[in-house]
């Protein structure tokens, strides 16, 4: 008992500090062209957990999740939502390699994406006063610095956040 507790500790360490220090970026990668963001259905988000303390409740509908071979980039659409139903709505990537996120495009109220001029990436780790994009990439987007191996994969890695931590 004691070497399994002793080992859970040293993986969920190693696991820590993969998270805590992305790869170098790669000096010739390119992202690809930005595909169209993607159609969504409220009704069939997966929730994940920001803060236990969060005003707001993040989902993802999987039916919105791209993984781009060329450049490696996880592009989703995410929900925030308030207890009095108000929604954000935006069409993000994120570049597990390098530990950043990108907003690509804000859903308004009238059914309409506007598009981010000039969007570029920042951190994961900076993405304050919210870490929705760090809590998806954490959830399953990303598999320490590399995307997740499918979108299945992606998908059941939210639907049961312990299967998360075990892969």
């Amino acid at each position: 008992m004691k070497f399994k507790l002793a080992f859970l500790a040293l993986l969920l360490g190693v696991t820590c500090a993969a998270w805590a220090q992305p790869t170098v970026d790669n000096p010739d990668w390119k992202e690809s062209e930005v595909p169209a963001p993607p159609a969504f259905d409220v009704s069939k988000l997966i929730t994940f957990e920001v803060s236990p303390t969060a005003s707001l409740v993040y989902g993802v509908d999987p039916a919105s999740i791209r993984i781009s071979n060329s450049d490696g980039v996880v592009r989703y659409v995410v929900v925030a939502s308030s207890a009095s139903g108000a929604r954000n709505v935006m069409y993000e990537g994120i570049r597990c390699s390098t530990g950043e996120f990108k907003t690509y495009g804000r859903y308004s109220p009238e059914g309409r994406w506007s598009m981010v001029s000039n969007a570029e990436w920042r951190s994961l780790y900076e993405n304050m006063p919210s870490k929705h994009a760090l809590r998806f990439a954490k959830a399953g987007a990303c598999n320490n610095a590399a995307p997740a191996t499918s979108v299945d994969v992606l998908v059941k890695q939210l639907k049961n956040p312990l299967s998360a931590a075990t892969n």
